[in-house]
């Protein structure tokens, strides 16, 4: 597909040659300045008060190991203990993603023209799966004192021990608790990558209105 970019038609209906991205660095900093912009969609939307706890496709739920806990004290009236640390652990989502908007972006930096070559001819959310994979691990490892120093904050960690303390008197949970700030790290992380996605179909589907030209040229010349 790659070679069909930038190919525009002479007015006799011959086809003229045009500038190939492939020998330019256009493709690579307009793809950048997408995933930025991306970025600054995600922690726009995500990084305020409800930005996760009210977006039902990304809020998060209890760990995996608390949600057989959550369903049998709910059913002996302490539904509102589980509410309360569900309500917690998407406000630290939130507190941690307000402050990563400089840690998201400098994970940018490897990207090659190849890859964003590459990555213009691939799906619709190619761009952010490149980021995800290539950046993953190391930003899981930076992201993750952001959101311990909000877990701290917010006292997620007072109420995630009391309720567990509680589950595991009543039999409901074994010692093999999710570990709070991974599971919280990997679901933040996941809800950002989710709305870059969203944000980069956007570019996909509608370059030519987008402000920024380098995004223009480099995607809207993939669409002809």
């Amino acid at each position: 597909m790659l070679a069909l970019l930038l190919v525009a038609l002479r007015p006799t209906g011959t086809v003229a040659e045009a500038p190939d991205l492939r020998s330019s660095e256009d493709a690579a900093a307009g793809l950048r300045a997408a995933l930025e912009q991306g970025i600054d969609a995600a922690v726009a939307r995500l990084g305020v008060s409800d930005g996760f706890q009210k977006n039902p496709r990304i809020t998060i739920p209890l760990p995996p190991a608390l949600q057989k806990v959550e369903r049998g004290l709910r059913m002996l009236g302490r539904g509102a203990d589980a509410d309360a640390l569900k309500l917690a652990i998407n406000r630290a989502a939130e507190s941690a993603v307000a402050d990563a908007r400089p840690l998201l972006k400098q994970a940018l930096g490897s990207m090659t023209v190849e890859d964003a070559n590459a990555i213009l001819s691939g799906a619709d959310d190619a761009g952010t799966q490149y980021f995800r994979r290539t950046t993953g691990t190391s930003l899981t490892e930076k992201f993750k004192p952001m959101v311990a120093s909000a877990i701290a904050k917010l006292k997620v960690s007072a109420l995630y021990t009391q309720y567990a303390g509680e589950a595991a008197a009543l039999g409901l949970l074994k010692n093999e608790d999710a570990k709070l700030d991974d599971y919280l790290t990997d679901q933040a992380l996941a809800g950002l990558y989710t709305v870059m996605a969203d944000e980069e179909r956007a570019i996909r589907n509608d370059p030519m209105g987008q402000a920024n030209s380098l995004i223009r040229k480099a995607f809207g010349a993939r669409q002809r």
